[in-house]
């Protein structure tokens, strides 16, 4: 897994209308009335979560690698926790950030 107390660290994140208004793509689990922006050490396990997220319509959608500490600056000023995720969804590592 990757360190990510390292300083320019990376990490691929799903990310809505790339070029334009672009933001993270942030997910709520009514259940525990948590929010989260899943993200990943791979371009390749991005990918494969990006298919069955939910998409808002006329959206486009792509996965970007952006700095981590950037991620963890935007999750926290909006109240999100980041959800480090391995290609099949399946929670690695539960950050707040």
């Amino acid at each position: 897994m990757t360190d990510l107390s390292e300083k320019d660290k990376w990490i691929y994140v799903a990310i809505e209308d790339p070029g334009g208004n672009e933001k993270f793509v942030g997910l709520h689990d009514k259940d525990s009335d948590i929010s989260y922006i899943p993200a990943f050490e791979n371009k390749e396990d991005a990918l494969s979560c990006l298919i069955n997220m939910p998409r808002r319509d006329n959206r486009k959608y792509e996965v970007q690698a952006v700095p981590f500490d950037l991620l963890c600056e935007d999750a926290r000023r909006n109240g999100f926790l980041i959800f480090l995720s391995d290609g099949t969804g399946k929670v690695l590592n539960r950050i707040e950030p």
